[in-house]
């Protein structure tokens, strides 16, 4: 958020080789400068509004890792004379380190305290280089400055012109996010699930229009855990339980442990249940990594690899290491692993296809946990979990195949 104005001295007007303002590729814009923008005639004028702007720049195929300040400054439509508080902003985006070859780069950012209406806003990048924000190599981090600029070279400025929008709607807009991809996506893959778990449970005769009731409730017990085990993990954040986001571990821990205990309730094999279930989870994780991916969480790391794909996490869309889709590719493998299984064993301990299957899937994420865009911040607990869920993953194979 912004809290003071920013005033800094013009810098240099020549920009270096290899680096440009460009029209934004994923969403058809024309100018290097985009207001968020989203038209909903029930929810437009809600309280509160916010503004949303981005800024396009290339990067250069090669060369050392550089830092850009992007400035935005705005000035509500209409006014007249000096602007009171609400009427104008300017305000300073600093993202260091950024690597060569990652594409196309959109800075997003948002304003919460300016005056609802129509905004004329203008932006313009001043490059440093190379690295002057950190160690070279590092991915971009994204912060406010409030800072006199540095001497450096400046991108092009553009403008455009926009309205304020409901706040929560803006703050997810933005280029290569799509609203309503991770709703969408996710209930798809529980669609998916119940609909395997069903075909499943016929198949190995058990109930399956009671199982089909206890997995509905167990999946509504999961989104509670997905907010909560968001809301627990982002905790300090000014957050509530009904802003706060989801996880899918949340989603998981909550569903299996309802599933565990509704199936004991109703009389229904427990280890049944859950291997029946466990194709159908896993394809659904392997299906809801998809809405994170166009949705913008869970991002992986900047790269200037030509394995990379352009990415966004809702503030900073550029070339990324596509972690989403690694996971979901080890997902479908493992699901696919358990569909098998159950299809093919008649006998053997139930309950352990579910243990394997999850104990591999935990494993597989830990090691993809690296490639993420996020702080990570012990690194010991992650050797431990690998250790354990490795662990649990051979004993539960070795203890279906040998007994």
């Amino acid at each position: 958020m912004p809290t003071k104005p920013v005033v800094e001295p013009p810098p240099s007007t020549d920009a270096p080789t290899g680096v440009s303002v460009t029209s934004a590729p994923r969403d058809g814009k024309a100018g290097s400068v985009q207001v968020m923008a989203f038209s909903c005639e029930p929810i437009d004028d809600l309280e509160p509004q916010a503004l949303g702007v981005t800024y396009w720049f290339d990067t250069p195929t090669d060369g050392e890792p550089f830092t850009v300040k992007v400035r935005y400054t705005g000035r509500r439509s209409g006014v007249k004379g000096k602007a009171g508080k609400g009427d104008a902003f300017d305000v300073v985006e600093t993202l260091e380190d950024v690597l060569p070859g990652s594409g196309p780069v959109a800075v997003t950012t948002w304003l919460s305290d300016v005056t609802p209406g129509e905004w004329q806003v203008t932006a313009a990048g001043t490059i440093e280089r190379p690295g002057a924000g950190g160690a070279a190599g590092r991915e971009p981090r994204s912060r406010r400055s409030g800072a006199g600029s540095a001497a450096g070279k400046r991108l092009p400025s553009a403008s455009s012109t926009g309205r304020t929008g409901y706040a929560p709607v803006i703050r997810v807009r933005a280029p290569g996010a799509r609203l309503g991809a991770w709703p969408g996506l996710v209930s798809l893959g529980v669609v998916v699930a119940l609909i395997m778990q069903s075909v499943l449970a016929r198949r190995n005769d058990l109930p399956a229009t009671r199982i089909l009731l206890i997995s509905l409730v167990a999946s509504l017990i999961g989104l509670v855990g997905a907010k909560v085990y968001y809301y627990v993990e982002h905790r300090g954040r000014d957050l509530s339980l009904v802003t706060a986001g989801m996880c899918i571990q949340g989603f998981v821990l909550g569903a299996v442990g309802a599933l565990v205990v509704e199936s004991l309730l109703f009389g229904v094999s427990v280890g049944q249940v859950v291997d029946v279930s466990t194709p159908g989870l896993l394809f659904a994780m392997c299906i809801g990594r998809f809405g994170c991916f166009f949705g913008g969480c869970c991002v992986g790391r900047p790269t200037g690899s030509r394995w990379g794909l352009w990415s966004s996490d809702r503030r900073l869309g550029l070339r990324r290491i596509p972690t989403q889709l690694l996971e979901s590719t080890l997902a479908f493998s493992i699901g696919l692993v358990a569909l098998v299984a159950v299809l093919a064993r008649s006998e053997g301990p139930a309950g352990t296809i579910f243990v394997a299957s999850i104990a591999a899937y935990t494993l597989g994420r830990q090691l993809l946990f690296p490639l993420r865009d996020l702080p990570r911040h012990t690194h010991n607990g992650r050797t431990l979990t690998m250790v354990i869920a490795g662990a649990i993953a051979l004993a539960a194979v070795g203890l279906a195949l040998f007994t």
